[in-house]
């Protein structure tokens, strides 16, 4: 009998490392069956090893946007996978320019993965991946069902929530996304949500660390969503579980989960998790 079950496998926002607790963006979902990946930061790779996860067991891998914190190993993941015995069709779900960054780094590889084809007798790679570049609507109309809702998080223009649906069990990804009130109806009556956050009193601190501090500052703001707003969408959605991840900022000095819970309680009381990489939950029933 398969398990429905979600994994964040990675739990912090941004592509720099600071810890080796937390790495960039990733997420496993096992639902309907298939074994799915939603945005494949760097790390991804390992943490789903650490999962329990056959890499040549994916179905499906979504990308909700082309930020490297949920681009970056993308290759590498599925050429890990070719490597350990992938011999069916992976579909990569992405917006537009998935398919330019997959051309570029099989181009990339091609020493390798040519000398693989005919040194191993392995597949080809480019014939095992297919590539479906998607817009806002239903995604994949099938088991699990999947829909897009376009969110703002400029300057990117193409980057998507997506809402995964299967015999009962509704999972809402938020993606990276500014305060964005359509959001509720799009994740209305979730299992689980799971939705960026960034803490204001935090920011200041991080903004030291970078020679780029004018220009971040002014990038979070615009891009990124503040906790206690990641509450009012919980609210107005009314889900069952909130899970607050892709954290901004993460392992500073003096910063602790209860900084965070003070801020969403002033506009949320449901039951909520701060992820942390390796957060595991079980469909009830399971």
């Amino acid at each position: 009998m398969t398990i429905d079950r979600l994994v964040i496998l990675g739990s912090k926002g941004g592509p720099s490392l600071r810890t080796a607790e937390r790495m960039p963006t990733s997420n496993l979902i096992e639902i309907g069956g298939k074994v799915c990946v939603v945005d494949c930061g760097l790390g991804v790779t390992a943490r789903l090893v650490k999962a329990g996860v056959k890499l040549a067991d994916i179905d499906y891998i979504f990308i909700t946007h082309l930020h490297s914190d949920h681009l970056l190993e993308l290759g590498p993941l599925l050429h890990t996978a070719w490597t350990t015995n992938l011999h069916k069709r992976i579909t990569v779900f992405g917006p537009v320019g998935t398919e330019e960054y997959l051309n570029h780094f099989y181009q990339s590889l091609s020493f390798d993965i040519n000398l693989r084809i005919e040194d191993e007798g392995r597949p080809d790679l480019r014939d095992l991946v297919e590539i479906r570049e998607y817009k806002e609507g239903v995604v994949l109309n099938e088991s699990p069902r999947v829909t897009a809702l376009k969110v703002p998080h400029p300057p990117v223009e193409e980057c998507y929530a997506l809402k995964m649906e299967n015999e009962g069990w509704k999972v809402t990804f938020g993606s990276d996304t500014a305060y964005f009130p359509p959001l509720m109806d799009f994740a209305r009556g979730s299992d689980i949500l799971i939705h960026e956050a960034m803490l204001k009193s935090a920011i200041e601190e991080l903004i030291k660390l970078t020679s780029m501090a004018p220009r971040l500052k002014q990038h979070l703001f615009a891009s990124h969503t503040l906790v206690k707003d990641v509450g009012r969408i919980a609210k107005g959605a009314e889900v069952n579980l909130l899970i607050v991840n892709h954290l901004v900022p993460v392992a500073l000095q003096g910063i602790n989960e209860k900084d965070w819970l003070d801020e969403i309680n002033k506009t949320w009381q449901g039951k909520t998790i701060f992820a942390t990489d390796g957060l595991e939950i079980r469909r009830h029933g399971n």
